[in-house]
């Protein structure tokens, strides 16, 4: 199955830009996937953040969690 693709216009500092395509360049990487492999990369990170944030906010709630037996006999009473 062949990948949808679209064009994604934005605008960064010149040096970036350059630093990028001559890496690109220099290493024979199509430039596309390098930009793309680059989001991707950055996204699992900031997603990554998330869930530590969320994991230290969870713990908080430890301390306040019961045995899986303590909770199916206050079920059951």
């Amino acid at each position: 199955m062949k990948e949808h693709k679209t064009t994604l216009a934005v605008k960064v500092n010149y040096s970036v830009a350059e630093r990028a395509k001559n890496y690109c360049r220099e290493r024979g990487v199509k430039y596309g996937f390098f930009v793309e492999k680059a989001i991707l990369e950055q996204l699992a990170r900031e997603e990554l953040k998330e869930d530590i944030v969320e994991l230290k906010s969870l713990r908080d709630l430890e301390l306040q969690a019961v045995s899986l037996d303590e909770y199916l006999k206050k079920r059951r009473v």
